[in-house]
């Protein structure tokens, strides 16, 4: 049965970024799974390495699957209110993980498939009315997320109250729950380290080539529905 503890936890996410909801009841199937990349470790060259992809994806993200999948188990084991509040951290940090990571491999697209390219449409449009320009919008995320100390995620989210796109950080792996990720970029060394060492703004300034734009738009297409 998922507590109310839990479904306090999920539920602002949007359905679609949810990869499934935590606190499994006992006796059922574990468990969440590490999805496949929708290219080649090596696709996103010479933006975002092969090593670092294969390392980020394989160990990093399998980590969180494999941390949500045990915090489960022990949730679904335990009837103990204080044992189930002990599971919270962890239940918030691997889910997190494996809920922001999920949305950030499909946030990325190689050159040949259409990375880095906006096309003129309802999400440049919205850019261009919150931030002004997509390059005014580029530099605001870029210097806010670089800003982030230790580790985090910088993100553009669709406010439901405000109706516009804002950037706002999180820190660690919390999932993004004020606002509809739109584009989430990591800012953990692990995403960035083996390549660009400790100069963020390099980083920062070549995953612009690699953002999956339609993936984005429809992103948005759907918030500002809702």
């Amino acid at each position: 049965m998922i507590t109310t503890a839990t479904r306090t936890f999920v539920r602002p996410v949007a359905a679609r970024f949810a990869v499934r909801r935590f606190a499994a009841p006992a006796g059922s199937a574990s468990l969440h799974t590490l999805p496949d990349l929708p290219y080649a470790y090596n696709a996103l060259e010479p933006h975002i390495a092969e090593d670092i992809m294969k390392l980020h994806h394989q160990k990093h993200h399998q980590a969180y699957v494999t941390g949500l999948n045990a915090a489960e188990e022990s949730y679904s084991k335990t009837s103990s209110p204080k044992d189930r509040i002990k599971l919270q951290a962890a239940l918030k940090f691997n889910g997190g993980g494996h809920i922001n990571h999920s949305l950030f491999w499909k946030n990325l697209a190689p050159a040949n498939a259409g990375g880095g390219k906006l096309e003129s449409g309802p999400l440049k449009s919205a850019i261009e009315a919150d931030f002004g320009s997509v390059d005014a919008f580029i530099k605001k995320i870029n210097s806010t997320t670089a800003a982030v100390q230790g580790s985090g995620w910088g993100w553009l989210g669709y406010n439901p109250d405000t109706k516009k796109l804002e950037v706002v950080t999180t820190p660690n792996q919390d999932p993004l729950l004020s606002h509809t990720p739109i584009i989430g970029i990591d800012i953990w060394e692990h995403a960035f380290y083996l390549q660009y060492k400790n100069v963020k703004a390099d980083y920062l300034n070549a995953i612009w080539n690699v953002i999956n734009w339609k993936e984005a738009e429809s992103r948005f297409l759907e918030a500002s529905k809702q």
